[in-house]
């Protein structure tokens, strides 16, 4: 990209930032929280480009004056440090363009989100469950790495261990702009534990990630919601089979349910599972834009399609396969250990080098 179209698209940016930036201080965007709240992430999305346009400007500027240093400068001592000092920031140039290459790229207004995961078992019977249950494991020791806080709303376990389906929220900074890449159908290939002859198994699980909504993001009418309380099953001490704690809202007009049964607290699972709510409801519309935008992509990295298959981890060998990238490692045991960041960048990466080509930048 030229330098001068590069300024030209920054500038732009530029010009926006001060907007919204005046736009946070007026009375009628202060008073209308929806809007407010909008502009905010708006105004924060636009803050690490402001940053590098101005770095890069500075960098422009240093070489015009550094330039017309040497062509005026007489001492030789002076000139030979103008030139080395004009060669560094030349070097520098370029790397600043690529980086802010990627900044322009249009980010999925999503990624700064918490997010909502459910992990559900799939083929494979009991294998799946405690399969499942070793997905969720994994998950867990990654969000403790990153200082996310997972709670769970519901989960129905598996009769040989694990879960024939877990569902949980997950709160941090830029949650669902990581955790989307986890997206689709996870593969496992293992001896099971029931298996007397040693014999190799293919079992699989499914993970859904799905950014979470704000209140701001979705109206729900109290008219449209059925609420059902019952008693919750599973930990949880005395109160369990005896209060009805456990919520279960049904949204009539569209037939979602969601449960939530993890509080002891009857008013702590309404809010969870209202929340939830929220998040699925939001989510229809979203997928729309999910859709198109996997029409337009030879590759969907990170979401799309959540059928497909995205993963194998195969023990034998010790493997962890991701097949959207045909990316390979041989640390399976620190893959289930929850250090999954590398396979997240490489992901990231890909999906920035698509976006790329998409923007024409």
């Amino acid at each position: 990209m030229a330098t001068n179209l590069i300024l030209e698209r920054l500038e732009g940016v530029k010009s926006r930032f001060i907007e919204v930036g005046n736009l946070l201080n007026q009375q009628d965007v202060l008073s209308d929280m929806d809007r407010y709240v909008r502009l905010s992430r708006e105004y924060k999305e636009l803050q690490p480009i402001i940053d590098a346009y101005e770095k890069y400007k500075l960098t422009l500027s240093n070489i015009t004056s550094t330039k017309e240093m040497l062509a005026t400068e007489k001492d030789e001592e002076m000139k030979e440090l103008a030139k080395a000092e004009l060669e560094q920031l030349i070097t520098m140039v370029p790397q600043m363009e690529e980086e802010i290459k990627y900044l322009l790229i249009p980010v999925d207004p999503e990624d700064d989100k918490g997010a909502v995961m459910e992990i559900r078992a799939g083929t494979g019977g009991d294998e799946a469950s405690i399969f499942a249950g070793d997905l969720f494991r994994m998950y867990m020791k990654f969000f403790e790495q990153n200082g996310w806080k997972p709670e769970v709303n519901s989960y129905s376990e598996g009769t040989a261990g694990g879960y024939k389906e877990i569902v949980l929220s997950i709160s941090g900074d830029g949650v669902y702009g990581v955790m989307k890449y986890e997206s689709g159908v996870h593969r496992v290939q293992r001896v099971p534990q029931t298996e007397t002859q040693g014999r190799i198994h293919t079992s699989a699980a499914s993970v859904v990630v799905l950014p979470e909504a704000d209140e701001f993001d979705v109206e729900i009418r109290s008219e449209d919601i059925r609420k059902d309380t019952y008693c919750s099953s599973g930990p949880g001490g005395q109160s369990v089979n005896t209060t009805y704690s456990a919520i279960r809202l049904t949204h009539t007009p569209t037939g979602i349910v969601v449960t939530c049964q993890d509080e002891k607290s009857q008013l702590k699972n309404y809010d969870k599972a209202l929340k939830e709510l929220r998040t699925r409801l939001y989510n229809l519309e979203y997928q729309k834009y999910l859709d198109e935008v996997s029409h337009k992509r030879k590759t969907m990295v990170s979401t799309g399609d959540r059928s497909a298959k995205i993963r194998t981890y195969n023990y034998p060998q010790g493997r962890m396969t991701d097949h959207r990238i045909n990316y390979t490692v041989y640390n399976l045991p620190s893959i289930l250990d929850g250090n999954i960041r590398e396979v997240i960048d490489k992901l990231q990466l890909a999906e920035n080098a698509e976006r790329l080509k998409e923007s024409n930048i």
